[in-house]
């Protein structure tokens, strides 16, 4: 099968693709950046890109060739913006759109998108609001068409060995005595990268899953707090961990997002937490899979950081 992944370069796509060529697919991975994806190039059935992927000149050739579009593209900081900033936009929205049409377009047998867990259209976050924005736009472009031969997955935040997340926090307790941390009550069920790369491929062109939208998170709810503490802890640093009342943690927030390169955190990305970030199903049922605990892998892979 040829398989088309936009965003395969990053961290969920790398654990996705090499399931596919392990599954004996023929995978097509798309990039502005070509250094990015030179991980990918040692395996055998990945054909890399160079090229923007926002561009349809760029996207239509390749969704022409394939038999399954994965869509992974998801950015979490915008410039602001009204509804939501243009760089949620253009990659929440935007893209989304264009793929949908011209996976119609084409004929293109499955079109599955990676969404997020939380999003509403009157969510607190312009990246949640963007998220659901790009869904409707999904499902309406495939209704017009009279095809509903897309499935999206909605995944609670990914962990897993190469992940910007419970690293991150093993990382900062290298360095900090202790960890203070905004919206530390928040309620989150973090899901294993190689479980969302399971979902995806066991979905892919089974007409049972087309028009389905499916929650994806870990078998356990933690407070925020709480994965810090065992982040720092699994990484050889136990800290206290120390919650910010909300007026101090958008200082903190906004402090952050000034700094050059990627933000550590944004206002935004508190608006996020305010929405618990929990499923009652947190793997769909037709799948037949159990999710990956927290513990079976995180203490693992969060050891280079003793």
């Amino acid at each position: 099968m040829q398989v088309l992944v936009i965003g395969g370069s990053g961290f969920i796509g790398r654990h996705l693709i090499a399931r596919l060529v392990a599954d004996g697919h023929f995978v097509s991975v798309p990039t502005r950046r070509y250094a990015h994806g030179r991980a990918l190039l040692p395996l055998p059935t990945v054909t890399l890109h160079s090229g923007d992927v926002h561009r349809e000149e760029i996207l239509a050739p390749l969704v022409e060739k394939a038999d399954v579009v994965v869509n992974l593209v998801g950015v979490l900081h915008s410039r602001n913006g009204t509804p939501w900033g243009p760089d949620f936009d253009k990659a929440h929205v935007q893209l989304p759109e264009m793929l949908a049409r011209l996976c119609c377009r084409y004929k293109v047998s499955h079109f599955v998108h990676i969404s997020a867990l939380g999003v509403s259209t009157d969510a607190p976050s312009a990246y949640l609001r963007s998220k659901m924005e790009g869904e409707s736009r999904i499902q309406n472009i495939f209704a017009a068409s009279q095809m509903r031969n897309w499935t999206i997955f909605r995944p609670s935040v990914v962990f897993g060995p190469d992940d910007r997340f419970m690293n991150l926090f093993a990382q900062l307790a290298c360095w900090m005595p202790v960890l203070f941390i905004a919206g530390a009550e928040s309620r989150l069920q973090p899901v294993f990268v190689g479980d969302v790369a399971k979902a995806i491929t066991a979905v892919m062109r089974q007409s049972r899953h087309f028009g389905q939208v499916y929650d994806l998170a870990g078998p356990e709810v933690y407070t925020l707090a709480e994965l810090v503490a065992r982040a720092a802890r699994w990484g050889g640093h136990p800290r206290p961990v120390i919650g910010l009342p909300a007026s101090v943690g958008r200082l903190q927030a906004c402090f952050l997002e000034k700094l050059p390169g990627d933000p550590l955190m944004s206002r935004d990305n508190l608006e996020s937490l305010k929405v618990d970030n929990v499923s009652a199903t947190p793997m769909p049922p037709s799948l037949d899979m159990i999710p990956t605990p927290l513990e079976a892998v995180a203490p693992r892979y969060l050891a280079r950081w003793r």
